[in-house]
């Protein structure tokens, strides 16, 4: 078998990058390589159309070893085992026990509790936790900030009563001081206090981890990946920081941090922003205590993002959640949960709820995703990827430090202000057409309607009017969907829709090319459209435009026929319409000259243009 493989491979001539290069050149027919293959990333890098095994010379991330540090490649050894974790927010502690029961014989072997603060009591935790087994679950608990040594000292006790082995139970506790910093802009308790309390209460279990850098606020806010994770690093480690000046050992503090991170649609950048992150943190470990390498092993839950879910063809958010587990399962971390696909518009349902249980389900049973550790190891492209993204990430944590450390920027609203500008350049990407929602802002379902449904986004603890008091900025959650089903709601909500026409005529390829971009276009507005197979002459055209109620109608032709076509289909709409031109070309002074204002193409601002449209249909 090894002598057939041998000969096999011999009978290719290798070919060297400056073949390929010439192969390419010779392609692009004179074109600028830099600008038609070379993709500038939002994270600050540049990412070749093609990577080969000399890129891997002189990266020390294909050195690295499962299980080993620094934790590039996982902190697992024998499998790629994760918790499939599913949130519980419990009103009433009977019905949130029965519901955890009946997830756990579904699939479920992490959950997460968000408890009232002011019902805690033994008796609450023992209604709440009854008949599950604590030592073959993870349990992980959120309660207001100011209760968490509370809660923690009730569930220490619980577990006690029920006498389990304190040592092999895994959970958490959701204590963190910045996340209602940047969230909600308050400010409230002391950090340092409350961590050294908390870890004291939880000093019985050794396996639980509380103190929580939610990086995941960052993720769903429209953060960069590597704003994401920089930010996340600097957050770490002022939890190191601080506790270590008031006297708590490294170790101890490194062991008891938990990193939530959010997962964006970008597949193979997610993958390696993972092993970065382990790596740069067992560094940052490493510099306070360097002797206890397994307190440098990075804790990682993953969640899916809600800023890129939208509520228009919501079942599309499926394959982005999807996706998104893909990555995180492939790159090693501990626990996840994925968003269910309506949580855009609706309080989750026992169907939503399932299929985002089965997805994970599916990831382990199906695919094996858990068998595998690091499969993405030696790939050409995503070591590089992890270099790459480690350097941005890193050069962000040493500006935070600079500043005076994570709280220092927070508290300035440096950190507020860096991810909020992502958020407006990202709206902005939509908005062109530069970052693609499938379903959204590019190829919508033409009759879908929302109904009922309507976007439950994040609100300040005013209700959303901007009235209270901060004690510092705060994110901007808008999701990036949302000013398109602004925009989409409007049209529906105006009892009016307008019917968009395609006047097809001239080249066959061009005007079924120009139809096909202008129907999908006008639809995102929630419009009606009509397409053509074509009309022997302009005039046909706008009568058949008439006799169907057009409100618009867009002549669909090549740039060369324009000329020809355009002033005379106007002239004979004569007003009865809005007149489009699906295009841009080179007699578009000539058309405006002669009256003609509106123009569709790849570089216009697609939700601008719309917006004018409704302004001026709507009324």
């Amino acid at each position: 078998m090894a002598d057939s493989k041998e000969k096999l491979f011999s009978d290719f001539s290798p070919v060297s990058t400056e073949q390929w290069m010439e192969k390419v050149t010779a392609d692009l027919k004179g074109a600028d390589f830099e600008k038609k293959l070379v993709w500038r990333t939002n994270e600050g890098f540049k990412v070749k159309p093609f990577y080969r095994m000399e890129d891997l010379e002189g990266l020390k991330t294909t050195n690295a070893l499962p299980g080993e540090f620094p934790y590039l490649r996982g902190t697992k050894k024998n499998n790629n085992e994760w918790f499939v974790r599913q949130e519980i927010k419990v009103e009433c502690p009977a019905e949130a026990n029965a519901k955890a029961l009946d997830i756990l014989n579904k699939g479920v072997d992490s959950l997460s509790f968000r408890i009232k603060a002011k019902e805690l009591s033994a008796e609450y935790i023992e209604t709440l936790l009854k008949d599950i087994c604590a030592e073959c679950v993870e349990l992980n608990f959120s309660t207001c900030q100011g209760h968490v040594v509370e809660l923690a000292g009730l569930l220490v006790a619980y577990f006690r009563k029920k006498g389990y082995d304190l040592t092999k139970l895994q959970g958490s506790i959701n204590y963190d001081y910045f996340n209602k910093m940047l969230a909600k802009g308050k400010e409230k308790g002391d950090m340092a206090a409350t961590a050294k309390a908390l870890i004291e209460a939880v000093s019985a279990l050794p396996e639980y981890r509380v103190l929580n850098v939610n990086a995941l606020t960052l993720n769903n806010a429209g953060a960069y990946i590597y704003q994401e994770l920089g930010y996340a690093l600097a957050w770490g480690n002022e939890y190191m920081s601080c506790l270590t000046d008031a006297g708590l050992p490294a170790a101890q503090v490194a062991r008891r941090i938990k990193f939530n991170f959010g997962i964006s649609s970008n597949y193979f950048l997610e993958i390696a922003k993972f092993r970065a992150a382990r790596m740069l943190w067992a560094n940052i470990v490493a510099s306070y205590d360097a002797e206890d390498k397994c307190a440098a092993k990075m804790r990682v839950h993953a969640e899916t993002s809600t800023f890129n879910l939208t509520l228009f063809d919501a079942h599309v958010n499926l394959l982005r959640t999807q996706t998104e587990a893909m990555s995180a399962a492939l790159a090693g971390v501990d626990s996840m949960t994925v968003v269910p696909f309506d949580k855009t518009y609706a309080v989750p349902d026992e169907f939503s709820e399932r299929l985002a249980r089965n997805q994970q389900l599916l990831l382990k049973e199906e695919s094996h995703f858990d068998k595998v550790i690091d499969p993405a190891a030696g790939s050409y492209y995503i070591e590089n990827l992890t270099v790459a993204i480690a350097k941005q990430a890193w050069d962000l944590f040493l500006a935070v430090e600079e500043d005076g450390g994570f709280y220092a920027s927070v508290k300035s609203g440096k950190v507020q202000a860096a991810v909020n500008e992502s958020n407006t350049a990202r709206h902005a990407a939509v908005a062109k057409r530069k970052e693609i929602l499938l379903g959204t802002n590019q190829f919508p379902n033409f009759n879908e309607k929302a109904g009922d449904k309507k976007p439950l986004e994040a609100t300040c603890c005013c209700g959303g009017h901007n009235t209270c008091e901060k004690d510092v900025p705060s994110l901007n959650f808008d999701r990036a969907a949302s000013e398109f089903e602004a925009l989409r709601l409007e049209t529906e909500a105006s009892g009016k829709r307008p019917k968009a026409f395609m006047l097809t005529i001239g080249n066959l390829a061009m005007r079924q090319a120009r139809a096909q971009y202008s129907c999908n276009f006008l639809a995102c507005a929630g419009y009606e459209v009509v397409d053509n197979l074509g009309f022997p002459t302009v005039e046909e055209g706008v009568e058949a435009a008439m006799a169907a109620n057009a409100d618009i109608v867009v002549l669909c032709s090549s740039d060369d026929e324009y000329a020809e076509y355009a002033v005379p289909a106007f002239k004979a709409l004569n007003g009865r319409a809005m007149f489009i031109v699906a295009g841009a070309p080179a007699c578009m002074d000539e058309l405006k000259a002669a009256g003609i204002e509106n123009f569709i193409h790849v570089r216009v601002n697609v939700l601008e243009t719309l917006r004018e449209f409704n302004k001026r249909l709507l009324k």
